[in-house]
């Protein structure tokens, strides 16, 4: 049926707002064709005229401020559709003076920002493009060394493969450093390079893996075995030694912990992460034992370490964007011991308390 006239308009206020952004307050124009209100139902007719007129004598035009939220009255003729918000209201159970609507505005602060979010996000995108770029751009052109050199690797060094290590490490220092500045604490505390030891440290971000690369120790790392499905790096990965794991087969993990033991005992050390995925939320885990005991069984130290920014310049999750920031590596004297549980804690304990200095 088609509504030939409607003869009453009536105002409603919608507010939208947010807590850490902008809101604003639209004036919506609901008609009454004989009676009967477009937009709601029959028994809510009296509580639309009641808010409407309320509406009438109270509807300033002004802008003030309440908990951190900019509030701005805007005139009628920017107002929504009406269909749309007619058929929201129709599916409300009450109905107030005033719709609330809030949307999700992440990292804007208020405001008086000096900055928006769009522009804020934009430079990081821009960052996290070039970023991707320069690596993809190392890696094929150190790619070919590394095919070069690994006979000669297998035959000369096969367990620590300590020159593709250092094409990594050139890898990781092309590609970070001229976005990000690394400074290291405690190198003192390394032990020699010939010496097998069980390496941990806190996982916030992807990120973690060119700083530990930058390092120049030849331990090896654990891998998903997707990863090594990706072309180059996947390829890279295999001839540096890196042990495949799957994560949620405990046949794997059981066989991972036993090729570590082995790689130990041929003069080779590892590296763990003991959280075994990278934190959300920049809080430290649980640790899990895995690598304690390997040390355990196999006599070595563990060298615990904390990375301390990659978290904030790369968050987990958001591998697009790269932040601007620095990051800083603390390196823990050795821990010896026999028991895993001992050592698991010392090590989780040293990390934390890093951590926690940092803020």
């Amino acid at each position: 049926m088609e509504v030939a006239a409607l003869p009453s308009l009536s105002p409603l206020p919608l507010r939208y707002g947010n807590s850490s952004g902008s809101a604003s307050l639209v004036s919506l124009r609901f008609c009454s064709y004989k009676g009967t209100y477009i937009g709601c139902s029959l028994h809510k007719q009296k509580s639309w005229r009641n808010s409407c007129n309320s509406v009438h004598k109270n509807f300033l035009f002004n802008q003030r401020k309440h908990d951190a939220v900019s509030w701005s009255y805007l005139k009628p003729s920017m107002g929504l559709s009406r269909s749309f918000v007619s058929s929201k209201l129709h599916n409300q159970n009450k109905l107030t003076r005033s719709v609330i609507v809030r949307s999700e505005l992440a990292g804007t602060g208020n405001a008086d920002a000096p900055y928006h979010l769009s522009e804020f996000k934009l430079g990081s995108k821009v960052r996290g493009i070039c970023f991707y770029a320069v690596t993809a751009i190392a890696a094929i052109l150190l790619i070919g060394p590394m095919l070069a050199a690994h006979p000669f690797v297998l035959l000369l060094d096969q367990y620590r493969r300590k020159i593709q290590h250092h094409i990594a490490k050139m890898w990781a220092l092309l590609t970070v450093t001229p976005f990000i500045k690394i400074e290291f604490e405690g190198l003192d505390n390394l032990p020699s390079s010939d010496t097998p030891a069980v390496y941990v440290s806190n996982h916030q971000s992807f990120l973690d893996i060119y700083t530990l690369l930058t390092l120049g120790r030849s331990f090896k790392f654990i891998s998903k075995t997707s990863i090594f499905l990706f072309p180059i790096i996947g390829w890279a990965m295999f001839m540096m030694g890196v042990i495949p794991l799957k994560r949620m087969d405990s046949r794997s993990q059981l066989e991972c912990l036993k090729r570590c033991m082995d790689l130990i005992k041929k003069g080779a050390s590892v590296f763990f992460f003991p959280e075994g995925t990278r934190s959300k939320d920049g809080k430290l885990g649980v640790f899990k034992k895995g690598a304690f005991s390997v040390a355990a069984k196999t006599g070595v130290p563990v060298v615990p370490m904390t990375l301390i920014g990659t978290g904030k310049i790369m968050p987990a999750g958001m591998e697009g964007i790269l932040n601007l920031g620095s990051v800083r590596v603390v390196i823990h004297k050795p821990i010896s011991g026999s028991d895993p549980q001992t050592l698991c804690d010392e090590a989780r304990n040293r990390i934390a308390d890093a951590l926690n200095c940092q803020d």
